[in-house]
């Protein structure tokens, strides 16, 4: 079969224009009203420690959101905010010990060279999980990629000596008690005065990032460090007892973020003559295909014959061998894109069902303290659409949207600023502050080359 079999057509968001931001004529005099921002400290996951492009590095961490919140805290009297930063002349590090990506040029199997996200090196700065940075803490940004809600209280979570997979290099590198401490006793043992709590993505987005094959979705039900519920209201009694206030955050539906949207589910391009070969191939399993876009063929076991056709509710992940679709039949005549690379509707149900449990939990238990509370999946799918800041425009597209990295996953800087802005109005609304905005001009987004 021929090389041009198909062509990748990379999906395209209509985009919105939601509203512009303008700024206010009479600009209020920065209050931190009765919230007390002297010490804060941030809670989360890998959005919270500034990981960006597959990984984590210097730039990355500077503008996270919660550094970025801490910058216009010193404009009412927030204190200084200390990060377990990456060295600077690093390359950085992903969670597979990967480089980060940058936007440049590749050439694809059909010899076709094109714009597209490349590692910086050939391998990720392995010697920063090695090489603990504990000595410099404690540390007000407690981000730390890969956490889940039932993690963040695991005594024990840096520990190297239980062996890989069983602990967290990017914990053990910031601990001082890597066998004994967890990341909510080390964020409790700081004393906040304000804290940000953005956790329990990866509770249903590891499980999301592995296509349904593996990991698994964190259960509601169930005992502190097992169960979703329970583990998140003992975090929230943990940071409130010494009568800390603070600010929490929900988590996105999968769908919002372009890992899952990129690839569209008719990206099988064929003219007449690989129609009819398709079809030859695939007729007498009920798969019938036309001239023009078709759905990827994907590998389901409970379809007769292990395989189906892709429809508008099932989703590709951006990490799908895109060479071996092109050239190699993945995915047409050479049988079923694997399950690990493929969110199926029922995937995606169980995925939002658990998302929105999860999120009634989140809202409940920031209203039993009193606490600020950002409905960042509201966000999200607003950015989805698009938005104007200033007169730019932005959404969720990959690369050209503007708004995340080359990760599909992670917000670059602008999208950080964003971010930091919707945590600052819901902080302000609840607390009576007037804490300024993040000047989201003064961060980039995609850099290309």
């Amino acid at each position: 079969m021929k090389k041009n079999i198909l062509k990748i057509i990379l999906g395209a968001i209509v985009i919105g224009v939601i509203g512009s931001c303008k700024p206010s004529i009479d600009i209020p005099k920065p209050s931190a009203g009765s919230m007390n921002p002297s010490y804060f400290v941030a809670l989360g996951n890998s959005i919270t420690s500034g990981y960006a492009d597959g990984a984590l590095y210097y730039s990355g961490q500077q503008n996270s959101f919660v550094n970025l919140l801490s910058g216009q805290f010193k404009l009412v009297g927030g204190g200084n905010f200390n990060q377990p930063l990456v060295p600077a002349g690093s390359v950085g590090v992903g969670s597979t010990g990967n480089a980060p990506f940058k936007l440049g040029y590749s050439t694809d199997c059909l010899g076709v060279t094109s714009l597209s996200p490349v590692p910086v090196s050939t391998s990720g700065d392995l010697s920063i999980f090695s090489n603990s940075v504990a000595s410099s803490g404690p540390f007000n940004n407690m981000g730390v990629p890969g956490a889940k809600v039932i993690t963040a209280v695991f005594q024990g979570y840096g520990n190297p000596l239980l062996g890989p997979g069983n602990y967290n290099p990017f914990f053990y590198r910031m601990t001082a008690n890597p066998a004994t401490s967890s990341m909510v006793t080390d964020a409790t043992a700081q004393n906040p005065t304000f804290f940000s709590l953005f956790l329990g993505n990866n509770d249903v987005l590891a499980y999301a990032l592995a296509g349904g094959a593996s990991d698994m979705i964190t259960p509601s039900a169930g005992p502190v460090g097992i169960g979703f519920d329970a583990t998140y209201y003992s975090i929230v009694n943990s940071l409130t007892a010494n009568g800390a206030k603070g600010v929490v955050g929900n988590i996105p539906d999968v769908t919002s973020l372009p890992f899952f949207t990129t690839i569209p589910y008719n990206g099988l391009a064929l003219d007449s003559g690989n129609a009819s070969l398709m079809n030859a191939v695939y007729n007498l399993r009920g798969l019938y295909f036309h001239v023009g876009n078709n759905p990827f063929v994907i590998s389901d076991l409970s379809a007769p014959y292990g395989i189906r056709l892709m429809t508008p509710n099932d989703y590709m992940l951006l990490d799908v061998p895109l060479d071996s679709i092109k050239c190699h039949g993945m995915g047409s005549y050479h049988g079923g894109i694997p399950d690990k690379y493929i969110l199926t509707a029922t995937e995606v149900a169980g995925i939002k069902s658990a998302t929105d449990a999860f999120n009634s939990t989140i809202r409940s238990a920031a209203q039993s303290k009193g606490l600020a509370f950002v409905d960042v999946n509201a966000f999200m799918k607003t950015t989805q659409k698009g938005i104007i800041y200033n007169g730019v425009t932005l959404n969720t597209s990959f690369v050209t949207g503007g708004a995340f990295s080359l990760d599909g996953v992670h917000l670059n800087p602008i999208g950080q600023a964003l971010l930091a802005n919707e945590f600052i109005k819901a902080i302000n609304s609840t607390y009576g502050s007037t804490i300024p905005q993040v000047d989201v001009t003064k961060y980039r987004g995609v850099i290309f080359p």
